[in-house]
Order: structure tokens, then sequence, then C-alpha cells
């Protein structure tokens, strides 16, 4: 942001603005009072060259949201499988008809054909849009087994390709998802808005020529007036875009980075100017202040990874997850030994160490933690058990790492020990992951066991 002061900000002052604006028109209305009869014909006009513009510009928002819900729904199946988003898709595809009713409406409005040759087209993508839509949702349905009776005549239809039917329920909701969410379909998205919108700006320009033709017969009729209209009609179209300029233009913005949380742009008149630099530099000193808290309330001073606190807090939120889910629960071995023996500087470097590893050696989407003095813990998200062999050689790795540093640091081990669950952080996982890591510490340390359920048994796999 530009380095900015009260005594530097220059701008025109809404209040001074006001006082011209107020004595220009005062002086024009009392000249065109003679003339307001004359130009009311014209005025009734341009009334219904805007009534025409607002009904099109609103059935060009249904086509929009149609468009957009029909979106909305078939995305939400494929990420949530719940029939209900399909039911709701096919009732407006089939009954609401937003997009279709928009366009019937606008053609019984006898809206000219050219703008809505842009409007018919969107339409007519949409629908070719909605056979994707269409078989992204068969090949859901197909992943979750779903009955097909259950399902409407226009999915039943579908048949999917040998290649797809070859697809595993994982790859194919992968499919599906990608249908619906990909670049591909993002083009198609656009294409749709874009001709809307040329829909809109077509229908904008034939409302301002039908505008201006207006100006003109209005200022033919007033014959002798005509020099005052055009001061008018200027001084009007002058106040508007000051207005627009130094206010409403100001507010917007001000409104967005608000709702953004963003510092406000230095824009519009002297006194929005002045407003937004004190504004932004009380959010300058409260967004250092709340950041320095959070992570101080967040993260482990000492090695910088989240603290017990924060890991709680994800054990609960991961708790309502039906996503798979590992915990990892890890002792530097010995580390007693390490104090005594080196002192608590060289034990906080090793700590230090390990989370650095830990940070580094695992995803961005995962969660390392210390919990403890010298215990930590990893919650990896979207983790199954066909996992276990790539975690156990990070962990030999960091091993390998830590026994053979680079520099002073003494020579230090990781115990691990890991559980997985199929739906989120469940209540038992910690003590399984606990148990695992008891079985390493009782077979030597420096290893990495997990919990595992067989036929009801349960039992610790050493790696």
């Amino acid at each position: 942001m530009e380095n900015t002061s009260p005594k530097t900000i220059k701008g025109i002052k809404i209040r001074t603005l006001n006082l011209w604006m107020i004595l220009a028109s005062c002086v024009l209305y009392i000249l065109l009072i003679l003339a307001t009869i004359h130009a009311s014909g014209r005025y009734t006009d341009m009334v219904a060259a805007t009534r025409e513009y607002i009904t099109c510009e609103e059935n060009a928002a249904l086509v929009t949201q149609g468009s957009d819900f029909l979106t909305e729904q078939v995305r939400l199946y494929t990420v949530t499988f719940d029939p209900k988003y399909v039911a709701a898709y096919f009732t407006e595809a089939n009954v609401t008809r937003r997009r279709d009713n928009a366009l019937a409406l606008l053609r019984e409005y006898q809206v000219e054909e050219k703008p809505l040759e842009f409007l018919q087209q969107a339409l007519d993508n949409s629908n070719s849009l909605m056979e994707q839509e269409i078989y992204a949702m068969r090949l859901i349905a197909a992943s979750q087994n779903a009955e097909l009776s259950d399902l409407p005549e226009e999915i039943r239809s579908v048949s999917l390709t040998a290649q797809d039917l070859a697809l595993t329920p994982e790859e194919m909701i992968l499919k599906a998802q990608e249908m619906v969410f990909g670049s591909g379909y993002q083009n198609a998205k656009e294409l749709i808005t874009s001709n809307i919108t040329y829909f809109i700006n077509s229908v904008s320009d034939g409302t301002q020529y039908k505008q201006q033709q207006s100006v003109l017969e209005l200022s033919q009729t007033m014959k002798g007036q005509q020099i005052l209209i055009s001061v008018l009609f200027i001084e009007n179209i002058f106040t508007f875009i000051l207005i627009i300029r130094l206010i409403i233009k100001p507010l917007q913005i001000y409104v967005s980075n608000i709702r953004d949380e963003k510092m406000l742009e230095i824009t519009g008149s002297y006194e929005f100017k002045y407003l937004a630099l004190t504004y932004n530099s009380i959010y300058e000193l409260n967004s250092a202040n709340e950041a320095m808290l959070r992570h101080r309330a967040e993260h482990d001073p000492l090695t910088g990874i989240i603290n017990r606190g924060t890991f709680e807090q994800l054990r609960q939120v991961l708790k309502t997850k039906s996503a798979p889910i590992a915990l990892l629960i890890i002792d530097v071995d010995k580390f007693k030994l390490v104090n005594d023996g080196y002192g608590h500087e060289m034990g906080d470097r090793v700590l230090k160490r390990v989370a650095k590893l830990l940070e580094t050696g695992f995803r961005s989407t995962d969660y390392p933690a210390r919990i403890g003095g010298d215990e930590f813990a990893v919650i990896l998200t979207d983790a199954g058990p066909e996992m276990e062999a790539l975690i156990t050689e990070k962990i030999r790795t960091m091993n390998e790492a830590l026994m053979h540093p680079a520099d002073d640091l003494p020579a230090v081990s990781l115990s691990v020990g890991g559980a997985f669950s199929k739906s989120g952080f469940a209540d038992d996982l910690y003590n399984k992951a606990d148990t695992a890591l008891y079985h390493v510490k009782e077979n030597g340390r420096c290893n990495c066991s997990f919990y595992r359920e067989e036929a009801g048994d349960t039992s610790v796999q050493t790696d």
C-alpha cells in the first residue's frame, strides 16, 4: 500500500461538490419547468426501454441460476453420494425449468431476436453439458452399487463405456468428480456465462440506443430549449459519474474489502480516502496482533509445530469425518540421557531436529504435533493400511538421519507406534497407537509398529 498521510491526501470534498451541484440543479430545474410537459412522452419511452432491459437481465439471471443450480447438485452428488441431490437436479431440469421458462418469457415479451440468439446458445450449451453431468451421476451410482430402479430414467438410460465399467469404485468417483470439477467442465461453464454476458451487453446496447433516440427526439420537441436540455443532461451525467466514482464505487469496494477481511483501497473522495487510511492503520495493527496471538496459541514455541491443545482440537474435529486416517505416536528414545549428558540446550536442538524431520518427511496435509516433552504425534489424513510400508520407510529414513547426524548433535532414534481408522479419529485410535508404541519399546526401540485387528483378535505387527 502507498505510504500516505492525512496531509498528503488529495481529492474532491463531498460537501463542496454537493453545494455546487445543488446550485446548478436549482437553476436548471427552474428554467426547465415549462419543458416538463413536453418531455413526459419521451420519458415514458425511456422507462419502457429500461423496463425491457431489467426484464431481460432478470430472465438472463434465471438462466444463470438454473445452470448453476444443476452444477451445484451434480457436484454435491459426486462428493456426498446423497440421492437427494439427484432428485433436486431433475426437479430443476424437468419441473422448475427456470432456464427454459425464462427464454420463453422473453420471446413473449418480444425481445429482439439477435440478442435472444446468445441466450438460446447459452441454453443449448447448458443442455449439452447436462449429458456430461448425467454421465458423471451414472458413474457415481455405479461406484455405490445403487439400484438403477431408484434412479431417474435419464440416468438409467446411460450406458457406461467398457473402459469405465472396468474402473474400481474409487476410480469411478475420481472420474465423475473430474467430469464436473475439471478444467474442461469449467471452460464449458465459462462459455455459458460468456453467451449470457453477450446477451446482456447486446440488450444494454439496444437499450442505450433507444434512450439516445429518445433524448434526440426530446431535444427536437423542445426546440429553443435544446441548449438548456443539453446542459442539464451533461450536468446529470457528470453528477452520476462523480457520485459513482467518489461515493458508490468506494462504498462497494469497502464493503467487499471488509467482507473479505482486507485493508481498504484508498479511493474516492477526500473523506473516503481519509477514512481508508485510518482504517488500514488500525487493521494492520490488529492483524499483526491477531496473527501473533493465534500462532502462539496453536504452535509449540520450541519446535514450531502444532501443540497439544491444537492436536486435541484436531482430534475432536476429525471424529466427525468419514475419511480414513492414521495416527502415529512417536517417542525420542532415551531422551533423558541426552538432557543429562549434553544439557537441556542440546536436548532442545534434538527436539527441533525431530520436529523438522516430521514436517518435511510427511505431506503438507498431515499434522505433526508435539504432545509432550519428547513425545510427538502425526495425524495422516486420507491414509489407510496400504500406506503402512511407505510410512515405515519414512520412519526408517528419519532414524537413519538421527542416528548419523552431520553436525554436533548426539545420535538418537525414534520409536513409533501407529494405528489406522477407516472413518475419522475413532475413540480407541490413540490407545491402539500407544499399544503399538509400547510393543516397539519392549522390543529394542528404534522401530515402527502398527496395531492390527484380525479375525476378532488384536495384535501388533512390527515392521
